[in-house]
Formats: C-alpha cells, structure tokens, sequence
C-alpha cells in the first residue's frame, strides 16, 4: 500500500472506512512466530527510541504472565473476551510520546496491522480485535490532565478517562465542567476522536465542538499538533475517528461555564400510567426546551405492576439541567406540563455530583470514585444507533411498544437534540448529525449467559428492533453514530444497497462529510 502524506492529505476515506482496519494505514500480511515478531519489533523500538526507556517493560506477548491481565483490563465487552476472540502478537503499553512514534514506524516496518485502544468501550471492540495478525498500541499509561482555569481550558491525554478529567477539573474549579459522556470510564481519546456527547450537547454541543489543539503521530512517526498537521486534518480527528488518520496523543479542550447549583430528576411511567402519550409530547418538546435542560428517555420492557403476569413498557424520563429546582420546575410547567414534575422530584447538587448521579452512583458517593478505572459491572452486550426527524405517531409507539415485549430485552435511549446542535453547521466537523434530528437513538441490550445460543438469541432481538424502527428513523441514508461502532451496517443497507461496504459505513457515519475524502 502506498504510503499516506499526513501533512497535507487524508488517507482515502474508503480506506478509513472499513472497520478502520487499515488504521493509521498500516499494513496487515501473514507473519512469522510471535517470538520472531517480538524480536524484530523490539529491535526496531530500541532503535527509534531512548535506551534508557527500557523497552522490553512495555511489551507484553502471550508468553508473558501478565499479557492476559493486560489485555483483559480494558475490554469492555465481554462478548470479545473469550477463549476464541483473536488476540494480539504483542501489546505496547506506551510511558513517552517517543514510544508511540517509535511504536508506528516499526509496526509499518514489519508489515503489521497496529490497533489503538484508549479506554476499550469501543462497542464491537474494534480497537482491540482484528481478523489478521495484529498489535495492540494501548493508551491507557498516557493519561496526563493540565488544567488552566485562568485560560479556560485543558491539555488531555488520550489514555485519560473521563471520570478523571472531571476530577481534574473540579479540582481547580467549581464552576467549570466539559460536554462529554456519563460513563467515566471512557477513554478520552476514542471518545473525542469519534464525536463525543453528554448532558450538555443542548448549552454547548458535541465533546469535538470544544477542542482547539490537538497532538497526533502521523504514519510518518512525526508529532504534529494542529498548526503542523494543517486545518484539513485538524477537521478530521475531531469526529471523524482518530485512529484514521494517525495516533491521537493529546486533545486542548475549551472548559465550559457550569451554574454551582445544577438539578437533576427521575420520573417513570408506564403504559398503564399514560406512558404512550407522554412520550409523543416528550418528542414534540425535547428538541425544543430550554437548552440548560436535557431530558434523556429510556425505554424497558418490564414485568407490570398492575397487571399480573403481563409486560409492559417504563418510560424513565431523566434529567440534567443547568440551573436550580425552582427555574427548572416553572421551564417543564410551561413546556412539558404532561410529566407532572414537582419540586420533589428533584434534586439540586454540583455539576460535578451530577456527573456522579448520571454515573448511577449512590448520592453521597465521593468524588474520588472518577479516579477508579474498574467499570461497576461486565456484561455481554450489542448496540446499535438511529436518527429520528419527524415525530413517531402514537400508533406508531404502541406498535413498537408491542415489538420490545414480543422481542423480551432490547432497551432504547432517546437522547434529544436542538439547541446548540441545531446551530452548528454538519460540515463544521465529520459528525454530520445536527439540524433537523429531534432525538438519537441508541439500542441496547445486555446478557450475562456464557453461550453461543445467548448471543444468536440476544443479537437477533437487537437486529429485528432495528430493522422494525425502519420506517420511523432517517433515510438516504439511514444515519449511525460512529461512537457506537456497529459491524451490521456494512452488511447491507436496508437491504437494498449497491454501494461499496466503505461507502455504506461512510453514507451513515457521515452523509454528505464522506465526501471530502473520496
């Protein structure tokens, strides 16, 4: 494969595009014994660095006793963590810039596939899996965070989490946040690099909305910060997949104002308790309410209450908004009377405590738990994404109410959008996903059972909801999210495709942006 110039151009967007396998385009071809492989990959290292950096500690092959420890660390999914999943020839587990650089140029010396894992919540574990012999480029040791409230902003390694940059934050200030996930075990840099949203994409939009520098490793080796790397490739990384177009070391984020006193509720409904029609409202308002307020709508299948031995269907109505009690409950009496919001349902706290509630800690839980990287719990899992545009009808709810409790487990998240998503052009980053979406949709579903009739069962219910929401999500394409990697949608295109697999993933993830790189 021709070399990539990341100077002046991207590699090819198709290229990109398929599952990032070619990522950083370096190369994958069959190789020799792992043992000859380490070989020659540590001889290169020792070569493009400072001997002083001891090489060999941070390399891990599978005769190593801690290689599986390391491995196992950061995945995130378990369906990926089996006795069959294909594991890495080697893992670099990088302490300086130099390792990462000395790290790209010898995996493209020796002609081998180089995957970079920041945090290991990459949904079909595309960063830590691959079909051809590769190596694992782990971020994890990189996590350095500088934090300067005089200028409102923040230096913040790839290998970072973002349960520790909120820490890092807070403690420099109480009245300063950043617009990024709930989970805070994300690692910063796939985060980033793939859009990035949060309770305040409403005030302030998407995580990449909000960076002003960036450090990369370009195919070359070279550390190129944004001035460097040109305004061409600056665009790319901030939505359109780090991993692409080099290694992101660090990303300069733009600190945002947070009130001292932000509110936080929990209402549920179910169908029996007018659930339906709360939801049709809830579409018709989300987009549209005060921007300090976001109203995200989680949707379970559940055992009734009322109705032995019946399912129904919990809508769980669930807020972040960036003011007090008393301003949020007269916003939802004039805009969303229908939910029945009362004082007491809310809860007034920090910025920084609410990240803890939207994290499901318990109240009073410390602050210092951002710093722990050890996820609450594993599961097997599958997640899949939509747009929707136009408002899904009550008939048209009650029929997918009806396909969740045939189905048994697959949830959804509705998340809204409108306000400051509204206002950003889509060729202002790759994420393309702005004006004109009332909400996104992400399906989920989870399972604990070790067995390969659980999965068949638990990815066939996820896909047959997929395929159900057809005719209410976006067309022309059907969009995606590219944080939620999902392998099915280079499959086939609602089944009528014609394209390429490169440019379904590229139609989906980012509509009309795909073509700056074709």
């Amino acid at each position: 494969m021709k070399e990539a110039s990341m100077s002046t151009k991207y590699l090819s967007f198709p290229s990109m595009l398929l599952l990032l396998h070619l990522c950083l385009g370096l190369w994958s071809v069959s190789l020799a014994a792992t043992d000859s492989v380490y070989d020659t990959f540590l001889q290169c290292l020792s070569k493009n660095t400072n001997p002083a950096d001891q090489i060999s500690s941070i390399l891990y092959t599978p005769n190593n006793p801690s290689f599986t420890t390391v491995l196992q660390s950061y995945i995130r999914n378990c369906r990926y963590n089996t006795s069959t999943t294909p594991k890495p020839l080697i893992i670099v587990t990088p302490l300086h810039a130099s390792h990462v650089q000395a790290a790209v140029i010898c995996a493209k010396n020796i002609d081998v596939q180089l995957k970079i894992r920041s945090g290991g919540h990459d949904y079909d574990g595309i960063s830590y899996v691959s079909d051809v012999p590769f190596i694992i480029l782990d971020m994890f040791n990189l996590k350095t965070i500088t934090v300067d409230i005089q200028t409102e902003t923040a230096w913040v390694q790839a290998g970072a989490t973002l349960g520790e940059l909120y820490y890092r934050i807070w403690e420099k200030s109480r009245v300063h946040g950043f617009p990024a996930g709930v989970c805070p075990t994300v690692g910063v840099g796939g985060h980033l690099s793939g859009g990035g949203y949060g309770t305040m994409l409403r005030k302030y939009g998407l995580s990449v909305d909000n960076v002003l520098d960036a450090q990369i490793v370009d195919v070359k080796g070279q550390i190129l910060d944004r001035k460097a790397m040109g305004e061409d490739l600056f665009w790319a990384i901030r939505g359109g997949g780090g991993a692409s177009f080099g290694v992101i070391l660090s990303y300069k984020i733009k600190l945002v104002p947070v009130p001292k006193v932000v509110t936080v509720f929990r209402i549920e409904k179910t169908l029996e308790e007018n659930a339906t029609d709360i939801v049709y409202q809830w579409q018709n308002v989300a987009s549209k309410i005060d921007n300090d307020l976001f109203i995200r709508l989680l949707l379970q299948p559940v055992t009734s209450r009322t109705k032995k031995g019946e399912r129904t269907i919990r809508a769980s109505f669930i807020s972040h908004f960036l003011g007090d009690a008393d301003r949020l409950v007269s916003v939802m009496n004039s805009a969303f009377p229908e939910l029945g919001l009362k004082k007491s349902d809310c809860m007034e706290m920090s910025w920084i405590e609410s990240m803890l509630y939207w994290a499901n800690f318990d109240n009073g839980t410390s602050v210092e738990v951002f710093l722990d990287r050890t996820p609450n719990s594993m599961n097997f899992l599958k997640r899949k994404s939509d747009y929707v545009q136009n408002v899904i009808s009550k008939n048209g709810l009650e029929s997918i109410w009806k396909k969740m409790i045939e189905l048994g487990k697959t949830e959804f998240d509705f998340n809204p959008y409108g306000g400051k998503m509204s206002e950003i052009p889509e060729v202002e980053t790759p994420f393309p996903h702005r004006a004109g979406n009332l909400f996104k949709i992400q399906y989920s579903v989870d399972w604990n059972e070790e067995a390969s009739e659980a999965d068949k069962n638990y990815m066939s219910q996820i896909r047959s909801l997929y395929s159900f929401m057809t005719p209410y999500v976006s067309k022309l394409p059907r969009g995606a999210f590219l944080n939620y990697r999902d392998l099915d949608i280079g499959v086939t295109d609602n089944g009528k495709n014609s394209y390429s697999e490169g440019r379904i993933y590229g139609l989906k993830y980012f509509k009309g942006n795909y073509d700056r790189w074709s």
